[in-house]
């Protein structure tokens, strides 16, 4: 679970989508963020809850937590 004290700078609700739409969208508004703000992504699909994650270590940038909720 992320820290209560880290505050996500965007929050993006992808719920409903599958891939590869929950990534193509992370992806573009990671691009538009700053270096150090923190993107927090909502999604309901379980292929994208495993590749997106992975998708932005490949790329260099730090997940901070994967949760999951019911």
């Amino acid at each position: 679970m992320v820290s209560k004290d880290i505050k996500p700078d965007k929050i993006l609700d992808l719920k409903g989508l599958v891939c590869p739409f929950p990534w193509v969208k992370s992806k573009k508004a990671l691009a538009k963020m700053k270096t150090g703000e923190v993107l927090k992504v909502i999604v309901d699909h379980a292929p994208a809850a495993r590749n997106i994650p992975h998708n932005f270590v490949d790329e260099g940038q730090k997940v901070i937590s994967v949760d999951r909720i019911n």
